[in-house]
């Protein structure tokens, strides 16, 4: 292996193991769950030892005091194998919840510092599938890689250990009748499973992927002839999902086979064995029933040993998933809180930039050549340049999306000295597809302003020309419907522009707001806007359309790199 090669693996060990730390429990749940599943493994192989030397002594018709000891032993394991398994399962689940709950809140704060700009490489569909389900995974960690690793090595050992006291040959064999089984499954499961097991998440994340853009776009794709493309697409990701978990069913079935075969091949071969120190005595009938029978219990605790490994790589898979989804460290493309924040300005006016320029996460390169830019009150910036000369960069650096290079003050204060939070504040986006939730206009409206009373919804609604419609409309009540499939994109702009001016910020950003309206429309659309938005805040507008000069107070162009 180069060393390129041998970097990359420990770059790659590194990012993965803060998220396999973190799904690990507390030491003390973990300890006392792995003391518990010793305890009810090594009951289950004491069990049938015990029960089989009793049925074998008590063959024999010796005087029942002479069985009082295993009779006793065979309630007490009977019953401890039942508890302790209880037990087990009761504080090996209990610490993976909690533990769980713990990583969901932490993968979430390690994703808000990336959004928007730190997550743009991974799409929707996939961003959920390792939100969800690879953090679900996680939780085998404990219960299905730990746990039966360890405590099944251990009763295992054990067991080898304590046969061979009773009978050396007998723990030969049991010892390798164990590796040769265990060996053959995970030969087994590497050939048949260890592929599968490593395609299932991302093929998941695919699927999830596709569904959620078919049924989101499904007026696009239906009115371009494209829905019929997009569902065969999905019930191929879906038959190559099924055809992955097969082949996980198909492994899973074959070890179990396979330690089945093995149990009765080791415990024949015991039989085998034994036998001539059966007949010159050196063991008894009992003695020799117990050794026969043992490898059957020990070879079904050491079953678990290879499910657990096939366990650790679906486990690993999903944290490489997480780890290169939601990485541990922030990009330093994305700007993040101070040691200690500076208090915010009063006022985010003026604006002020000195040769800015940013890149995104990942690139080496500028997107955008070093600008200069002043806003004050009542200023109406337009920011015009061709497509890819960085006007949406510079919209997310005003924003604190991106961070810059340069010299960049609100207020007369510089922006790295104030928490990106407070930055916002003072400087809102408006951007040209806004987010809009799946509740009523309200709602929407109430997010940029809980305090507002209905009346002062209503006015902002009349200020950016949507008063009537949201009348006709039913009022501030009505739905919006998901990401405001029940609203057109002028009217999702407009409604993004009234939470604007509902909160307290004296800068707006818009991007493209004539950009989903008909060019006959565009120039009186913009003029409406400019009014609502009034003499008191500062507006940088970004428009790859014509603006007249009437409308803006100062161009400021944007320069493509190179």
């Amino acid at each position: 292996m180069s060393a390129s090669a041998r970097e990359r693996r420990a770059a790659h060990r590194a990012s993965r193991r803060p998220v396999l730390r973190a799904a690990m429990p507390a030491r003390a749940s973990v300890l006392a769950a792995l003391a518990l599943g010793v305890l009810a493994a090594g009951s289950a192989v004491a069990l049938l030892a015990t029960s089989s030397w009793l049925i074998a002594r008590a063959a024999e018709q010796p005087p029942i005091l002479f069985l009082g000891f295993a009779i006793v032993g065979v309630r007490a394991f009977a019953l401890g194998r039942a508890v302790f398994r209880y037990l087990e399962r009761t504080v090996a689940h209990d610490g993976a919840f909690r533990s769980l709950a713990s990583l969901r809140v932490t993968i979430f704060q390690r994703l808000l510092p990336l959004a928007p700009d730190g997550v743009r490489g991974v799409r929707r569909g996939d961003l959920l599938t390792t939100l969800v389900r690879d953090v679900d995974t996680l939780q085998d960690l404990p219960l299905r890689v730990a746990q039966p690793l360890v405590s099944g090595g251990i009763v295992a050992g054990l067991a080898v250990v304590g046969v061979a006291w009773l009978s050396p040959v007998s723990g030969t064999v049991l010892a390798l009748g164990l590796l040769l089984t265990s060996a053959a499954a995970f030969g087994v499961l590497h050939l048949l499973s260890r592929a599968a097991d490593a395609r299932i998440a991302p093929l998941r994340a695919r699927l999830a992927d596709a569904v959620l853009e078919y049924v989101t776009r499904w007026e696009v794709l239906n009115a371009f002839g494209a829905a019929e493309e997009r569902r065969a697409s999905i019930l191929d990701l879906d038959g190559e999902l099924r055809r992955a978990q097969s082949r996980q069913s198909a492994a899973a079935g074959s070890v179990a086979a396979l330690f089945t075969l093995g149990a009765g091949a080791t415990a024949l071969v015991t039989l085998v064995a034994t036998e001539p120190a059966l007949s010159t005595g050196a063991l008894t009938g009992p003695q020799f029933a117990l050794l026969v029978l043992v490898p059957l219990a020990v070879l079904e605790v050491a079953a678990a040993l290879p499910l657990a490994m096939a366990a650790w790589w679906r486990v690993r898979a999903s944290a490489d998933r997480i780890a290169a989804a939601v990485p541990a460290r922030v990009p330093p493309e994305i700007p993040g809180p101070p040691a200690t924040p500076a208090p915010p300005p009063a006022s985010a006016t003026p604006l002020t930039l000195r040769g800015v320029t940013a890149r995104w996460p990942g690139q080496s390169t500028p997107a955008m050549a070093p600008l200069d830019l002043e806003v004050g009150p009542g200023d109406r910036v337009i920011v015009e340049g061709p497509s890819g000369a960085g006007k949406s960069t510079l919209a997310h650096v005003l924003v604190r999306f991106l961070d810059h290079e340069g010299d960049y003050l609100l207020g007369g204060v510089d922006v790295r000295r104030l928490d990106p939070d407070d930055v916002r504040r003072h400087v809102v986006l408006c951007e040209q597809s806004p987010h809009l939730f799946d509740t009523s206009i309200r709602q929407n409206l109430l997010f940029a302003c809980d305090t507002a009373t209905d009346a002062d919804l209503l006015g902002v609604l009349d200020r950016v020309g949507l008063g009537q419609w949201c009348r006709e409309r039913g009022g501030l009540d009505a739905p919006v419907g998901e990401r405001g499939r029940l609203v057109s994109g002028g009217e999702a702009q407009r409604l993004a522009l009234a939470r604007a001016l509902l909160s307290s910020a004296t800068v707006l950003v818009v991007d493209e707001p004539t950009a989903n309206v008909d060019p006959a429309r565009a120039e009186a659309l913009l003029g409406e806007l400019v009014r609502a938005i009034g003499d008191d805040r500062g507006v940088v507008i970004i428009s790859h359309t014509p603006v007249p000069d009437r409308l803006v107070t100062r161009r400021v162009r944007v320069t493509a790199i190179g």
